[in-house]
């Protein structure tokens, strides 16, 4: 289990003006997070395309390759790459570039984009959605295949014999395909052999075991080996030193960025006793104490078999003191934890084979 965090650059408030503060600022705590996921052992970071005066993240590899210089295993990746709006020889060149810098850390995780702001300010047509993310994504994998590219579409000019760099030194770069839960795009990630993310945010987690089967059994159809499949989960959430304490906290974040969200796409923010579910349990909010995350991060592996889960912590512009500390008590207290049980579980599992 790669247990890591993600983020879109959350621009922090003044506690005595309330006003927001500078997406420079943001910036460069989002870098000071990265250098301390990776001091605490954690094992990935992604960070998430968004261009807005709260979530100003918009240029990940920039962040991400500041960041390649200053940590040592962490491995960073986009969380997600709004490909329908990108061009993806650049987005590969950038992340291939990344990868040299970082010695081989870099993933892309390529989405459609839930949110989507970036249509019009790249000058794409909502209208052509699906299609935009079908073409480029053909030519993403196209470019990762080969050095040297032939291919044509309907969005973007065509390209004869291109040669695309740098490359990376493993030969290609991993992709992910993101998704919020449509069946077809895990069929897709299955039959085209790429790891999956489930961006898990409502709801109970583990209805996404189906999805997650339905991954891998067209993977399994396709003829794809083991090796290429892999399911991670991304989910909001918030470690603190007590449970009740993080709970309560959390909860005036999370639902100032429901606030937010409901006014655009036209939601009421859900009450606090729907919060209270969802950040216990089953729930999709892995919010309380390292004891409490742990067994539920366990417990959610035994239905949907992930092999990493990530966290977006720092919303609705949390201090960023509070969003480190999550990060240091999701390293040095979460992660053990969860290491030590999956690793009991692997020998209890070993010895029911050895005895059967």
């Amino acid at each position: 289990m790669e247990p890591g965090i993600y983020s879109f650059g959350d621009v922090q408030r003044d506690a005595a003006t309330g006003e927001l503060g500078s997406t420079a600022q943001a910036t460069r705590n989002l870098l000071e997070a990265i250098q301390l996921a990776d001091q605490v052992g954690l094992d990935y970071f992604g960070i998430g395309e968004h261009h807005t005066r709260e979530m100003p993240a918009s240029a990940a590899t920039v962040i991400l390759g500041a960041a390649a210089s200053t940590t040592k295993t962490i491995k960073l990746g986009s969380a997600v790459t709004v490909l329908s709006t990108d061009d993806p020889v650049r987005v590969y060149q950038q992340f291939a570039t990344l990868d040299a810098i970082s010695s081989g850390r870099a993933e892309i995780t390529a989405g459609r984009g839930s949110s989507t702001e970036s249509f019009p300010l790249f000058g794409q047509s909502l209208n052509d959605y699906d299609e935009l993310y079908a073409e480029k994504l053909d030519l993403l994998l196209k470019i990762n295949e080969s050095e040297t590219v032939t291919w044509s579409g309907k969005f973007r000019p065509a390209l004869n014999d291109a040669l695309v760099v740098p490359r990376p030194d493993k030969g290609t770069l991993p992709v992910w395909l993101a998704t919020g839960g449509n069946p077809h795009s895990s069929v897709r990630a299955g039959l085209l052999g790429l790891p999956i993310s489930y961006a898990i945010i409502g709801g109970q987690a583990h209805r996404f075991a189906p999805l997650a089967d339905l991954y891998r059994r067209a993977a399994e159809q396709a003829g794809h080996g083991p090796d290429k499949i892999k399911v991670s989960v991304a989910s909001p959430g918030f470690v603190g030193d007590d449970g009740q304490r993080a709970k309560d906290f959390f909860w005036t974040h999370w639902h100032a960025v429901m606030e937010q969200i409901g006014r655009i796409r036209g939601f009421a923010p859900p009450p606090r006793f729907h919060y209270d579910a969802e950040a216990s349990g089953e729930g999709a909010l892995f919010v309380g104490h390292p004891e409490e995350i742990a067994e539920r991060i366990v417990t959610l592996q035994k239905s949907i078999g992930h092999q990493r889960q990530f966290f977006q912590t720092d919303v609705g512009q949390m201090p960023h003191r509070d969003f480190l500390r999550s990060i240091e008590l999701l390293g040095t207290r979460v992660k053990p934890l969860v290491d030590a049980a999956l690793a009991k579980q692997q020998q209890e599992n070993d010895s029911a084979v050895e005895h059967a």
